[in-house]
């Protein structure tokens, strides 16, 4: 997105400047597409909002006359619509941006939505899977797209679960790897591009590098280079959603809580290292994390398991 969409309620002036705030975001900062469609959506909201709040499309002038009230009673206005303190963390995050884009680049000033306190989020600690669940996910993957689906689909749902595991990928990060990208043989890591264009290099197991091996040794598809590394049963590039059904029937076989998604797999590589003496800015780099505190989370988990494992084993405890 390299342009202001056509549907901003905001004045000639408002709409350049949200454009060049777009083509920022893409072009300089490199953010992926969906955080940019996010941070749109947050300014069409707010734009919105003021045009209904002050009776007409807004200008730059208008945002320069801004107060702290004005972000409150949006943010009040969102949060009446079902709007979770997440999201508005995030709309105020990327109202900020705008802001100090326009002030940067000599549009405008308005520092009045730096009084404005951010949404008190939920403290939610990720739930990793045991070490024997984790796995016995890889290992027990069967067929996952129908019931007589063929060898090679199970050899290919448990290449990329060990995959999750075992190097700590998104889901997202392990189904766009190309075909050339395989990690077989001599190819032992991975440079994958995450979140906000941040490169990483993470290693692969020999077990990871096996089960790739074997999904490649038994896929009937002629996979080109460029083309993707794990395929559905029509030869396309494999869903997310058919991994969530592996990842729900194997909940189902191995008697797993809901939480043992695609996602957990990651979790709980990153608190399997912890609970094996790995350091936290080692883990911070194998995962691609920006800040060291989004890495830091996962103390908590292994402080969690550690009080947990004294409850049950303390006689004290009983």
């Amino acid at each position: 997105m390299t342009a202001a969409p056509s549907d901003l309620m905001a004045k000639a002036d408002l709409a350049d400047a949200a454009g060049a705030w777009l083509r920022y975001l893409a072009v300089e900062r490199q953010l992926a597409e969906k955080t940019r469609e996010a941070y749109t959506r947050d300014l069409k909201y707010f734009l919105a909002f003021l045009a209904a709040y002050r009776g007409g499309p807004a200008s730059l002038e208008d945002f320069e006359g801004l107060a702290a009230r004005d972000f409150r009673a949006f943010l009040a206005a969102r949060r009446e619509s079902g709007v979770s303190s997440r999201s508005l963390a995030r709309t105020l995050s990327a109202l900020r941006m705008f802001f100090r884009f326009l002030d940067r680049r000599g549009i405008m000033k308005n520092d009045a939505i730096l009084a404005v306190q951010t949404p008190k989020l939920p403290h939610g600690v990720p739930k990793a899977l045991s070490i024997d669940a984790a796995l016995s996910l890889a290992a027990d993957a069967g067929p996952g797209e129908a019931a007589g689906a063929p060898e090679w689909v199970a050899a290919r749902d448990s290449a990329v679960l060990t995959l999750l595991y075992g190097s700590g990928l998104r889901i997202s990060e392990a189904l766009g790897l190309a075909r050339a990208e395989a990690p077989v043989g001599r190819h032992d890591v991975l440079r994958i591009t995450g979140k906000g264009g941040k490169e990483r290099v993470v290693p692969v197991l020999p077990v990871a590098q096996s089960a790739v091996a074997a999904y490649l040794d038994l896929c009937p598809f002629v996979l080109a280079p460029e083309g993707p590394l794990f395929v559905g049963v029509r030869g396309k590039r494999l869903s997310a959603r058919v991994v969530q059904l592996v990842m729900q029937r194997l909940r189902g076989a191995l008697s797993l809580p809901d939480s043992a998604t695609p996602h957990a797999l990651r979790h709980s590589f990153a608190t399997h290292l912890l609970g094996h003496g790995a350091d936290l800015r080692e883990i911070q780099e194998l995962l691609g994390h920006a800040s060291l505190s989004t890495t830091q989370i996962y103390t908590e988990v292994d402080t969690a398991r550690l009080l947990k494992v004294y409850d049950e084993a303390h006689p004290r405890a009983r």
